[in-house]
């Protein structure tokens, strides 16, 4: 039965080795396109990576350039700024500078119409004092007394004192100070600081004489002292006054920019402007309206054009 079974069998085992080994021989195709697809997909994944680092270089790079020319910009811009600073530094310098010579030049001015003015009081003083002798000289010539009495004549009494004139019986009439001689007054203890003494004096000129020009420049001195004080609201009303009644005067330009600075320190800044136009317009030749304008200029504001003649502001 042994060998039977043998003989049976054997082609049987034969079928079946040889068909595991097609099997086997079958899956060996398929293992190596696995590897090559996995090979392909390396090469692919190494180019990707190439490149990636590459892109990375090339922006790298580019950010290295784009930060070198912002910090040479805010370099510039930096320098540009320093210099802009100080252009406006020396700017500002020069127009305190020019202000300040303006300021000093129309200081200048004014000493010198004060010296002026006391001059001028001086020199009335002394004319009506040479009139004085002359008239008591013509009076001698003439055969008077300085009384105007003719020798020999005798003296009128009052209720029968011998003695006594009429004149002399009553009491004498309050008479005003010469003008010159109170104002020469004023105006040095004006110079010497004594303010209050001088704002007394220069209110006594203008109570006595308030028509004569004199009166206009005690005003403005009047206003002077209060602008110094930093009284403004009583400088202001001054200063008004000064230029409604006296607007020929030679100290009116000063009032009127004074005026201006006054309303400007309580911050009345378009009243302000307004007086420093009006100055601009009513005397522009003067020292006190190249002040205005660098005012004007240093607020920013629009000086208008100069007026030609015939037509206004």
């Amino acid at each position: 039965m042994r060998p039977i079974f043998r003989t049976l069998f054997r082609p049987t085992l034969r079928t079946g080795a040889t068909l595991a080994c097609l099997l086997m021989l079958s899956g060996v195709p398929r293992v190596f396109a696995a590897n090559k697809d996995i090979i392909e997909l390396q090469t692919q994944v190494q180019q990707l990576q190439a490149m990636l680092l590459t892109m990375q270089q090339s922006q790298d790079e580019r950010m290295g350039v784009l930060t070198n020319v912002v910090q040479q910009t805010a370099s510039s811009v930096a320098k540009i700024s320093t210099q802009l600073d100080a252009v406006q530094k020396s700017m500002q310098n020069v127009q305190d500078a020019d202000n300040g010579k303006l300021e000093q030049v129309s200081g200048q001015m004014q000493s010198l119409n004060d010296s002026v003015d006391e001059l001028r009081a001086r020199l009335d003083k002394l004319q009506k004092t040479l009139d004085g002798m002359q008239q008591q000289q013509q009076s001698l010539q003439a055969g008077q007394t300085p009384s105007g009495l003719t020798p020999g004549a005798p003296l009128t009494t009052t209720e029968g004192q011998p003695g006594q004139t009429d004149a002399q019986a009553q009491p004498p009439a309050p008479q005003a100070p010469p003008l010159n001689q109170l104002y020469q007054s004023a105006l040095s203890d004006y110079n010497a600081a004594k303010y209050n003494l001088a704002n007394q004096e220069f209110g006594d000129v203008v109570k006595f004489y308030p028509q004569d020009n004199l009166a206009g420049n005690a005003q403005f001195y009047q206003a002077e002292i209060a602008y110094r004080q930093g009284d403004y609201q009583t400088a202001i009303k001054g200063y008004s006054g000064m230029l409604a009644q006296f607007p020929g005067s030679s100290k009116a330009p000063a009032a009127q920019l004074r005026k201006a600075e006054s309303l400007l320190s309580l911050g009345k800044k378009e009243d302000g402007i307004h007086e420093l136009r009006a100055l601009l317009q009513r005397y522009p030749q003067t020292p006190e309206a190249v002040q205005a304008r660098s005012k004007l200029n240093g607020m920013g504001v629009r000086i208008y054009p100069k007026p030609e003649a015939g037509h206004a502001f």
